[in-house]
């Protein structure tokens, strides 16, 4: 049984080590690492924060803590800032790189705010230090954090310009030992070309590593899925519009979008 304290939401002392390793046994995943893109938090706005999306999504993930899944974040700042855009407003692209990696802070801190309103013990590591308001990325510190059954939230991508928010999920992925990574966005999934081009564009639910760097998909960049392949990491990517995606695939095991691993089955 959960205690709940006066305030609503869930109590954070709840997240006890017993509790979480019996749930942990009959679920699909213990650890995974969520990519979050940051268009999703804008709404209907398609600039900035909506909260109500923001909160929303934080719900989804609070279930998940409470049974027990081990929950690591990486979130874009395109509803904010995208790197990749300097060029088109005169900027230097490693300048316009680091503004993107700010806009990620800004997206990490709400989605702390939400999730501790929710009661789910939460951290947020930088890639680029900034003490005031959050931990550097320490590895060791991160898996403890997890171990408690606290969500990490990795923000400012890699640290470095030229380096994707997709590649920064990879790579914290395959540093904290996560058994998926799922990338969450506006589309379904991942389609044979482009869906907003082409009426006719398929949904692929299974490609290999090697068919996605191969048929140079857009969904994440080849830098992503090599890091992947080479530590056998699947890659889900499901649309986290569409409602309960997250428990669905992580609490009931439904294959819900497309995955991308090994050997298709």
């Amino acid at each position: 049984m959960i205690k709940q304290e006066k305030r609503a939401g869930i109590n954070p002392r709840s997240f006890s080590i017993d509790f979480r390793r019996e749930e942990v046994g009959m679920l699909p995943y213990k650890r995974v690492l969520i990519k979050l893109s940051g268009e999703v938090l804008a709404g209907a706005k398609g600039f900035g924060l909506d909260m109500d999306v923001v909160l929303r999504i934080c719900k989804d993930m609070a279930e998940l803590a409470k049974a027990g899944i081990e929950i690591a974040i990486v979130v874009g700042g395109g509803n904010i800032f995208r790197g990749v855009n300097a060029e088109k407003l005169n900027l230097d692209r490693a300048q316009g790189d680091y503004m993107g990696m700010l806009a990620t802070v800004i997206n990490s801190l709400a989605l702390q705010s939400a999730l501790e309103k929710l009661g789910v013990p939460t951290r947020v590591q930088t890639a680029i230090e900034m003490k005031a308001i959050a931990e550097p990325f320490i590895r060791r510190r991160a898996l403890r954090h997890l171990e408690k059954g606290r969500v990490v939230i990795f923000a400012a991508g890699t640290g470095s310009p030229y380096f994707s928010t997709d590649t920064a999920a990879a790579l914290r992925a395959a540093e904290i030992g996560a058994e998926c990574l799922l990338k969450v966005t506006k589309v379904d999934g991942i389609y044979d070309k482009d869906p907003s081009l082409n009426a006719d564009a398929k949904l692929l639910k299974e490609l290999t590593y090697e068919e996605a760097i191969k048929e140079q998909l857009k969904v994440m960049d080849a830098a992503a899925f090599s890091l992947c392949m080479e530590n056998n990491i699947p890659i889900i990517v499901a649309n986290i519009l569409k409602e309960s995606t997250l428990t669905k695939i992580l609490l009931e095991g439904k294959k819900i979008g497309t995955i991308v691993h090994a050997k298709k089955e």
